[in-house]
């Protein structure tokens, strides 16, 4: 298999898991993952945020806010089935797709409507069923993770993370982790997650850490992240940096300085997250991402290449 940085949307039409991962690994942290929500209105109102995402530089592409039971991405040709919608994202764009699942766990409650980032529904949650679902849409990847003030903790998501191995971790690349406290005040700033966290969730089933970004969250340095970073690498899975703060939306300067921040913690994976108003990234910054981990040649080609490859 070849590494991500080279393949083709042909190549990437129907991977497998294990290819996937290969590909990812032998990248050497050199692959964007650009999280965007079709449930908003559109940046260029007439098409996708997924398809204007790809178009600057990302090689993966996260489906936020995405309701297995009644997803909404707009800007998609008119006509299109709600059963087909990841397919059709995946035609569109020539890239490899993934949604966000939530564990919520059980014990939270809030009193405030409004601390509920999306307002929650059960197409959304961490679920065996909703997994199940979500490769019959053809996803290729479940991120179990929480959105600001949904209640998500470290053991729901290894609970969820459990049962969803069980039924779908031969088809799909499971990623399991925070990158802000998602309500849970004790998992915050270091607390987001630990070695011991790390450890839960590769038991459990997990491929891909998530882990917040250096410089994202109170706390979180750049030695801190390299720390489990290297954990992670020892129980022989890989890891994904994430931008889940609207650093998203900052200067170009400061999206640079921290994509370099997370080469040198050695992380596989980039994310960069869905605000930079609502619904993606600043364009420029998604580029800008890609160009600091990579540079122009391979941020250039995977712009230029064809989804006709």
């Amino acid at each position: 298999m070849k590494r991500y940085l080279d393949c083709n949307a042909s190549d990437l039409a129907n991977i497998s898991k294990h290819d996937l991962l290969h590909a990812i690994h032998a990248s050497e942290g050199r692959v964007l993952v650009s999280e965007t929500i079709g449930a908003t209105q559109p940046v260029l109102i007439t098409v996708s945020n997924a398809e204007f995402a790809a178009s600057q530089g990302a090689d993966i592409l996260v489906l936020n806010l995405f309701d297995v039971n009644n997803p909404v991405i707009n800007g998609l040709p008119k006509g299109t089935a709600q059963n087909d919608y990841i397919r059709t994202i995946k035609y569109l764009t020539g890239r490899v797709v993934g949604i966000n699942l939530e564990p919520v766990d059980n014990s939270f409650v809030t009193d405030e409507e409004d601390q509920v980032w999306g307002g929650m529904t059960s197409g959304r949650l961490g679920t065996a069923d909703n997994a199940k679902r979500a490769v019959e849409m053809g996803v290729n990847f479940i991120i179990l993770t929480g959105n600001p003030g949904n209640g998500v903790s470290n053991s729901a998501i290894c609970n969820s993370l459990r049962e969803i191995n069980a039924v779908v971790g031969d088809k799909l690349m499971l990623i399991a982790g925070k990158m802000h406290a998602s309500g849970i005040l004790g998992e915050s700033a270091e607390n987001i997650i630990t070695k011991q966290d790390i450890q839960e969730f590769v038991s459990a089933g997990a491929d891909v850490i998530l882990l917040p970004a250096p410089g994202t969250v109170p706390g979180i340095t750049l030695e801190y992240v390299r720390d489990l970073v290297a954990y992670a690498h020892s129980l022989g899975v890989i890891t994904m940096t994430a931008i889940g703060t609207s650093q998203e939306g900052a200067d170009e300067s400061t999206v640079r300085q921290i994509a370099l921040m997370c080469k040198m913690c050695g992380t596989d994976l980039h994310h960069i997250g869905d605000s930079g108003y609502v619904g993606m990234a600043l364009p420029e910054n998604i580029l800008a991402y890609s160009i600091a981990i990579r540079g122009k040649r391979h941020t250039y080609t995977r712009i230029a290449s064809s989804i006709n490859r």
